[in-house]
């Protein structure tokens, strides 16, 4: 990859919203001038992550991230500079030589220089294989006619790059001819070792479903039997990996989040073919989490993309356990606004629409939905005999609990009715059981609450982008003044005439020295633009502190203040406290004479000091 100058990355930066490329990954909401939402890089579940279209740059008040565009996908992506600028071009559609690409390699493709991208670039050799043989040979035919048969098309076979491994050797030969790492195959997850060291496919006679991060890279598999097979199960996913965790990875969310956020919601279903089934038919927002066990990991990725989750698991008698638990744990876990569909006769969404075709499917998944209440109150009565008066009560008694949750008044005298007419109990008498109900639910919280001796405040522990100490007067004058001097071409102008000025600390005096080099070559300063400038992460979030930080216009008199105290009292500052460390050094060793002469040259510092400050 030839380097990129610097006309044609500003060509791409310019051509770019920040808040466009952020977007794809964080749900975004103005606030003031800014935009805010969850930090992508850290868990919260208040935002904290902020983003100045007008600066063209991102910052995290919590965990202290921050940069341009190129910096973002840097940091989400564990990318190059260089691959950065790819993928942000290739999102605005920018055209860049292939001198550019990676040799060898798409926009999408990871670095070739990392252990990460080198297992990333096996899982996607393997996926291009499996899908070679899936659509292109007679082994594969069987599997490509079982996909038909379920009702995909070839364009869908083609989106999911859906695959087949057959049941001889495929993989282990394939990457021994391209002299493929023996420790990177091991690790990769696509083997099994014996004893002897010896690697044998992992996955055979299975149809493939390439597994992707949220950056659309595959990093794992899940095969599926297309018959039964002894005590072998229907899936088999792929091992844990360095790139793998199935608790943090959601199917199809790479391709889902436009979908999800045109929609403004998202519907996780319970398996694969449900999503691929769904977005075949239209509905192009559906997720998977691996299995039905969804994690709160997943949880806030999710949080992160929508305010609106809906649930469509399968109608039968496991599927609405698991919706159960899905809805207890983003009870729990989440605010998000939820809903269930609900499928009847017992049917999967996948079968559903194979029965009642892409139209109706696409229909039901808007009709068919209930809230969380409705769905736990149906979910109670099953294998119940409601005939009963014992019946009754007990179904009546499991479900106060539940209408002690409900916030909105209207909601809740609907259900009410419901129970009042259908069981012929007088309303007034299911609303005094209701209010002992909240009042026993409030006691037991109480109960439970963790009983702790009080103890003094602990402050949370700072990560390494985080200012871990107040700034000294001195700093903030040098802060204060970097930012005029970039931002004001006259106070550079002021502080460039002064002989020998130079910043105490080094960090500041490095960015001045760099921003001399940039106004040679820059009228007018761009914060977006100044940090490629800075090859060391620590300047740069200090440049995006300086941004993220209230400067108001600064006058004449207060320039000068700053300079003074950088260039008078900061020196004056430094030699008291060295001399007030050699005096308590002096005391400790008993030295009397040595302690005279300190005393006296301390006096005649703070003297000078106070002179300064009058000036």
């Amino acid at each position: 990859m030839a380097k990129i100058p610097e006309d044609v990355i500003e060509t791409v930066r310019t051509a770019t919203n920040i808040a466009d490329v952020v977007g794809q990954y964080v749900q975004l909401k103005k606030s003031g001038k800014n935009l805010f939402g969850l930090c992508p890089f850290h868990e919260e579940r208040t935002p904290s992550f902020s983003v100045a279209e007008d600066k063209q740059i991102f910052h995290c008040f919590s965990c202290g991230r921050g940069g341009n565009v190129f910096k973002f996908l840097m940091e989400l992506e564990h990318v190059t500079f260089p691959e950065a600028v790819v993928k942000v071009a290739d999102f605005s559609h920018v055209d860049l030589d292939s001198e550019y690409r990676q040799d060898g390699q798409d926009a999408q493709g990871p670095a070739v220089d990392s252990k990460t991208s080198q297992l990333i670039a096996l899982q996607e050799q393997a996926a291009k294989l499996y899908h070679h043989i899936l659509v292109n040979t007679e082994v594969g035919q069987p599997a490509l006619d079982y996909l038909h048969q379920r009702g995909l098309t070839d364009e869908t076979i083609e989106t999911y790059q859906l695959g087949f491994a057959p049941g001889q050797r495929l993989l282990k030969p394939f990457f021994d001819q391209r002299n493929s790492d023996y420790q990177l195959l091991r690790q990769s997850g696509l083997f099994i070792e014996n004893a002897q060291g010896e690697l044998r496919d992992r996955f055979t006679e299975r149809v493939m479903f390439p597994l992707r991060n949220a950056s659309g890279h595959v990093t794992a598999f899940s095969g599926r039997l297309m018959q039964p097979a002894g005590n072998q199960p229907k899936y088999l996913n792929s091992p844990e990996t360095t790139l793998f965790n199935k608790s943090r990875l959601l199917f199809n969310f790479d391709l889902a989040r436009p979908a999800i956020r045109e929609a403004g919601e998202v519907t996780l279903f319970e398996g694969y073919m449900d999503v691929i089934s769904a977005t075949q038919a239209g509905v192009r927002n559906g997720i998977a989490s691996m299995g039905t066990s969804l994690t709160t990991e997943q949880i806030y990725a999710i949080e992160r993309t929508t305010d609106k989750l809906n649930v469509c698991y399968d109608g039968d008698e496991p599927g609405q356990r698991a919706i159960s638990r899905a809805l207890g744990l983003l009870n729990q876990h989440s605010h998000l606004q939820l809903s269930v569909i609900q499928l009847p006769e017992g049917q999967d969404p996948d079968e559903y629409r194979q029965a009642h075709g892409d139209v109706a499917f696409k229909q039901m998944m808007t009709t068919a939905k209930e809230t969380p209440i409705k769905f736990q109150l149906r979910f109670l009565r099953r294998n119940k005999a409601l005939d009963t008066d014992a019946e009754r009560l007990d179904y009546v008694n499991q479900v106060m609990p539940l209408l002690a949750q409900v916030q909105e008044p209207v909601e809740l005298d609907l259900y009410l009715n419901q129970l009042a007419t259908e069981f012929k109990i007088d309303k007034s008498a299911l609303l005094a059981q209701l209010k002992q109900t909240q009042r026993d639910v409030a006691a037991q919280a109480e109960r439970d609450r963790p009983r702790e001796p009080e103890k003094a405040p602990v402050a949370p522990p700072v990560t390494v982008y985080q200012q871990q100490r107040p700034l000294t007067r001195l700093e903030r004058a040098e802060r204060n003044l970097l930012y005029h001097l970039l931002h004001d071409r006259n106070v550079w102008a002021k502080v460039s005439s002064v002989a020998d000025f130079c910043f105490v600390h080094d960090d500041y005096q490095v960015i001045y020295t760099l921003a001399q080099g940039y106004f040679q070559t820059h009228q007018t300063y761009q914060t977006a633009q100044f940090t490629d400038f800075i090859q060391e992460d620590r300047l740069q979030q200090l440049v995006i502190e300086l941004e993220t930080t209230t400067h108001a216009a600064a006058t004449p008199r207060e320039i000068d203040d700053y300079l003074a105290v950088i260039m008078d009292e900061a020196p004056v500052d430094e030699q008291l406290r060295q001399k007030k460390n050699q005096l308590a050094e002096a005391s400790r060793l008993g030295d009397a004479e040595q302690q005279r002469q300190l005393v006296i040259e301390i006096v005649q510092l703070e003297r000078q000091r106070q002179a300064n400050k009058q000036l």
